[in-house]
């Protein structure tokens, strides 16, 4: 078979296969193998047809030119090497590998016995496994051309989503296309989120992954996503007809609609797991390149994840596979930005932390990747793995302080009106001296892990049982009510109550400084029936249920009301922590009297109630905030500053807005709500 192609020597770079005159150059990184093989596969993946021989270069940089060959065409590497586990050596040429540069795979991943380099443990494997693995394809990808909305902080709402739970259950979108990349683009959800008046969509992982093998043991999927197997494919279940060229497509589809992509990224693992873990790419080309390991016992891997590995981004290698990712994405699939999952891992160094990882450092000087928007969420299970607000602009973070504090809060729990307070308005004390602003906060009360918006009001325990751990996993530091009623309830009091306690929350959350994130599901009171770690429920407990929704839904209008107010008011736009004498940053915080807030009334552990103002001075309006938390209705004066015009109502947690306000300026504030009110300004000279 080889004598019907040319074979070359090849060119070291760029890695993975290109598209060469009338052929492909193949490029693979494996210093430590004795040798290393492209084998080429027929057109159904099942029959390897040529296994040849690759050239070795410069920095341990193996190619091979073969010609003709096409786009199209599948392949795999095989490297042949020194076996010895316990110096962490796992060259097995029984092993299809796939290539890291991937960008299209052919066929599907199964699990079998086939896949570790080692079985028992120490013990090279012999068996072959390419018939459970898929194949990389050759592509030939085009550079993204059309037009980006290119958000400012100031103006992004992030919807965060999960590409299939999104659209599958959705009526007005066709069979064909729920659940998939072109379901997010239909017209129907673009309407939905254009209504909501969200900026981006975050989407929970689209690199290709695979379940793990103890959940398909059981029956289960990895759902979620986070266990990659690759870091440029698309994952194929969200394809309608295996066109990788259908995410480009959805991606344009949103910006033609003014809505940005931001991808929720994996660089901190791989599915090849622990040291009991399959032998699928990095392991068997690089083990001790790709992967960290404990200095004195190269077989142990570092598992600040959790998840068995932990990519060793300090690696020149390992560093570059991950930037030519995240510039893959940008300039041929045309992302907006990432969301970095467990982002301290890839600024950790032997030493701990760095805000000066290499890394980071990288990135901020990439002409490509310093113009997207970056986010991390800033801890993970390492040693220092807790990092809020350690990352250099022009990162932005998840901030879990915001969660966690505006949930206590409205459980009623004492002594927090200060921390809420700086929550509210952008967590100074978190990000102010590393020379950022509010917009550097992601804040945000439900995502994907942990209790959705509605079961936050509606369970006090998690309900885990599906996911086959004895509800043994998932947090339990829910900070959650029921009203009474574990679950769902039939009575309209109680039903009155969570909606009640949803609008608060999410009032506190679109109206507070830093960027908001909505979970999807939010606007439709999505329950996922008290499962706070839904990670491998591929089914309805994780779909949204539009099919069961009132034509509107009225967390939808109150989403839609919170963020007009929103829009239009400067004090959520401002990138920089402003000094309390410049006129723009005018906050006044009162008490129920109507009165200054003194240090006493800070002070006080039994306050639950915060009522304050914001001044616009380009719109010459004023906005009042006020949250009840207590359990108590309060009767309350609203107060004269900064404006001696009447406040209006204009957004409230209750069920009725007729509790307009008298001419005396007083209104009372039932338990457990938020309203905002607003005034004209009278002029210039009022504070």
């Amino acid at each position: 078979m080889s004598n019907c192609f040319d074979i070359t020597h090849g060119c070291a770079a760029p890695l993975g296969s290109s598209v060469h005159r009338n052929g492909v150059n193949f490029a693979l990184y494996a210093p430590k193998a004795r040798q290393a093989y492209v084998c080429l596969f027929d057109s159904s993946g099942h029959s390897e047809i040529l296994r040849m021989a690759m050239n070795i270069n410069e920095g341990g940089i193996w190619s091979l030119h073969i010609a003709p060959l096409k786009v199209g065409a599948l392949y795999g590497f095989r490297i042949d090497g020194a076996f010895n586990p316990q110096q962490g050596l796992l060259f097995n040429e029984n092993k299809l590998l796939l290539d890291p540069y991937a960008k299209d795979l052919f066929g599907e991943f199964s699990w079998s016995e086939r896949h570790f380099a080692q079985r028992p443990l120490g013990s090279k494997c012999t068996l072959n496994n390419a018939a459970d693995m898929p194949k990389a394809r050759v592509t030939a990808g085009d550079v993204y051309r059309h037009k980006k909305p290119q958000h400012s902080w100031a103006d992004t709402v992030i919807y965060e989503c999960h590409v299939k739970g999104a659209t599958c259950r959705h009526p007005a979108i066709p069979k064909v296309l729920r659940g998939k990349f072109l379901g997010l683009s239909h017209s129907s959800f673009i309407a939905h989120l254009t209504q909501l008046g969200v900026t981006a969509v975050e989407l929970m992982p689209v690199h290709s992954f695979i379940s793990e093998q103890f959940l398909v043991s059981k029956g289960l999927d990895n759902y979620w996503g986070y266990n990659p197997l690759n870091f440029f494919t698309p994952h194929k279940d969200y394809l309608v007809n295996d066109d990788i060229n259908e995410f480009k497509q959805m991606v344009s589809e949103l910006h033609r609609a003014n809505i940005e992509v931001i991808l929720d990224v994996v660089y901190n693992h791989t599915a090849e797991g622990g040291t009991d873990g399959p032998t699928l790419s990095l392991r068997g080309l690089d083990n001790l390149s790709y992967y960290r390991t404990v200095k004195e016992q190269p077989s142990v891997y570092i598992n600040d994840t959790g998840c068995g590995n932990t990519l060793n981004i300090d690696h020149p290698k390992a560093l570059q596979l991950v930037l030519d990712s995240l510039r893959y994405w940008v300039e041929i699939m045309g992302v907006d930005g990432f969301r970095f999952d467990l982002a301290t891992i890839l600024a950790r160094t032997e030493s701990g932390f760095s805000s000066r990882h290499t890394f980071l450092q990288a990135v901020a000087q990439d002409p490509i990747l310093n113009k997207v928007k970056l986010i991390s969420e800033s801890w993970d299970i390492g040693p220092g793995g807790y990092q809020l607000g350690a990352f250099p602009a022009p990162w932005r973070e998840w901030n879990d302080q915001f969660r966690d504090v505006l949930k206590r809060f409205w459980q009623s729990e004492q002594g927090l009106i200060t921390d809420v307070a700086k929550r509210l308005h952008g967590s100074f004390d978190i990000f102010e001296h590393s020379a950022r602003g509010p917009l550097n906060s992601i804040n945000f009360i439900s995502s994907h892990d942990g209790f959705t918006l509605a079961d936050l009001v509606s369970y006090e325990h998690k309900h885990n049982e599906a996911n086959g751990e004895n509800n043994q996993d998932g947090h339990s530091a829910n900070y959650s009510l029921n009203f009474g009623i574990e679950g769902v309830s039939d009575d309209p009091q109680i039903n009155q109550l969570r909606l009640q306690q949803q609008k608060n929350l999410l009032l506190s959350l679109l109206l507070a400084k830093g960027v908001p994130m909505l979970a999807a599901g939010s606007e439709m009171a999505h329950s996922q029936g008290g499962n706070n770690n839904a990670y491998c429920q591929n089914n309805r407990i994780s779909w949204l249920a539009w099919q069961d929704l009132p034509v509107t839904h009225p967390l939808m209008q109150f989403i839609h009301d919170a963020l007009k107010i929103r829009r239009a008011h400067s004090a959520f736009s401002h990138n920089v922590f402003l000094a309390e004498l410049d006129e723009r940053a005018t906050v006044h915080w009162f008490t129920e009297q109507g009165e200054p807030m003194t240090e006493a009334h800070w002070h006080d552990n039994s306050r639950h109630f915060l009522m304050y103002s914001l001044r616009d001075k380009h719109t010459n309006q004023a906005l009042l905030v006020v949250l009840n938390a207590s359990k108590n209705a309060i009767s309350c004066q609203l107060p004269k500053v900064p404006t001696a015009a009447p406040w209006t109502l204009v957004l409230s947690s209750v069920n009725k807005l007729s509790a307009v306000c008298n001419t005396a300026q007083t209104v009372d504030i039932a338990a457990q709500s938020s309203w905002v009110f607003s005034a004209k300004l009278e002029g210039e000279g009022h504070d």
